[in-house]
C-alpha cells in the first residue's frame, strides 16, 4: 500500500508539474480568438481592444476570427468542437445565456461543453426610433403602438441577442405589438433603423450614442438602473414610462471544456488586469461601458445564474426562435 501510495503521489506531482510547465510556456503560437458576431457590433469591437492587449502581454498573437451566424450558433459550434488546448477561446454575450432556453436544439450545452474564463464589460443598451415616426418621448411612442398594434416594428441582430430579448421584455411589460425583424448582425439592424426600413432598436449605448447625438435617430430610453454617464440626458426606460425595466449587453470569454486549469487561470489573470487598468476603465467609462472582474469560478456561477434568469423572461415575455 505503501509502494502504491508513492506511486499516486509521484504521478500526481508529475502532473502537476507537467500542467505549470505548460501555463509558463503557454502561449508558444498564435491563439484565436471566435467572435460569433458580424464585425463591428460590441463584442467585435471589444474582442479586438482586448485581443490587441493580450498579444502586448502574452507575447503572441491573439487573432480575432468573425464566425457570425444562426444566433451565434455558429460560430459556438466551431468553438466547442475545437481542441481544449487553450489555443481556441470564444468571445461570448448574453446571447449563449438566452438561447440555452431559446433555441432547444442547439448542437452543444454552454455550462457543458464550455470553461469559463473571465468576464470583460456590460453596457447599457438606448431605445432609438427613425426621425419619421411621430413621436418624441418613450411615452408617446408606447402610446402610438397602443393605437396601431402590429403596425410599428423593432429591429434586431437575430433571435437571442440582447437586442431581440430587450425588445420582447420591453413588449411584455409595454403592453404593446410590436413586430420583431430580425437581421444577421448588429451592423445591418443598425442600418435598417438609421435607413427608415425598421422603427425602433434597442441597440447598445456604446454604438449607438454618437448617432442619437448627431440626430441621425431618436433617443426614447437608456435600459440601465441609471442614467448613462454618456447619455445623461436619455432617461432611462424605467423612469420614462415602463418602471422596473432594465436590460443591458455583457461580454466575456469561454474556452472549450477540458482546457488546462493553469491556462485558464492565467488568461483570467490577465484579462482582469487588463479590464483594471485605470486607461481602459476611463476609455470605456466613455463609450457607457464598464468592466467586468470575476475569477472562473465565480464567471461560472454568474452564467449559471444567467441561464435562469433569462429562462424565466423567455418564457415571461412568450419570445421564440422563430420571431
Amino acid at each position: 500500500m505503501l509502494r502504491n501510495s508513492i506511486r499516486v503521489f509521484a504521478i500526481t506531482a508529475l502532473m502537476l508539474t507537467a500542467c505549470e510547465t505548460f501555463a509558463q510556456e503557454y502561449p508558444a503560437r498564435p491563439v484565436r480568438l471566435l467572435v460569433p458576431f458580424a464585425a463591428g457590433g460590441p463584442a467585435d469591437v471589444y474582442a479586438r481592444f482586448l485581443a490587441q492587449r493580450l498579444q502586448e502581454a502574452m507575447g503572441q498573437p491573439f487573432v480575432v476570427e468573425n464566425r457570425p451566424g444562426g444566433g451565434a450558433v455558429l460560430g459556438t459550434e466551431i468553438a466547442a468542437k475545437s481542441a481544449a488546448d487553450g489555443y481556441t477561446l470564444l468571445v461570448m454575450s448574453n446571447t449563449h445565456t438566452v438561447n440555452e432556453s431559446l433555441l432547444p436544439n442547439r448542437p452543444y450545452q454552454l455550462l457543458r461543453d464550455f470553461t469559463p474564463v473571465a468576464p470583460i464589460n456590460y453596457s447599457d443598451l438606448v431605445m432609438v426610433i427613425n426621425p419619421s415616426v411621430q413621436a418624441n418621448t418613450l411615452g408617446e411612442f408606447i402610446a402610438l403602438a397602443k393605437a396601431q398594434p402590429g403596425k410599428l416594428n423593432y429591429a434586431s441582430s437575430g433571435p437571442g441577442t440582447p437586442y431581440h430579448m430587450a425588445g420582447e421584455l420591453f413588449k411584455a411589460m409595454a403592453g404593446v405589438d410590436i413586430v420583431h425583424v430580425p437581421y444577421k448582425e448588429s451592423s445591418a439592424a443598425r442600418t435598417g433603423v438609421l435607413g427608415g426600413q425598421v422603427d425602433m432598436m434597442l441597440d447598445a449605448v456604446t454604438t449607438m450614442s454618437q448617432q442619437a447625438a448627431a440626430g441621425k435617430v431618436k433617443a426614447l430610453g437608456t435600459s440601465g438602473k441609471s442614467r448613462s454617464a454618456v447619455m445623461p440626458n436619455t432617461p432611462t426606460i424605467a423612469e420614462a414610462g415602463v418602471p422596473g425595466y432594465e436590460a443591458t449587453i455583457w461580454l466575456g470569454v469561454i474556452a472549450p471544456k477540458g482546457t488546462p486549469a493553469a491556462v485558464v487561470s492565467r488568461l483570467n489573470a490577465e484579462i482582469t488586469r487588463i479590464a483594471n487598468r485605470p486607461e481602459v476603465k476611463a476609455d470605456w467609462a466613455k463609450q457607457g461601458a464598464a468592466a467586468m472582474t470575476m475569477t472562473p469560478d465565480e464567471f461560472g456561477k454568474f452564467l449559471a445564474d444567467d441561464v435562469v434568469k433569462w429562462e424565466r423572461i423567455v418564457k415571461i415575455s412568450g419570445a421564440k426562435p422563430d420571431q
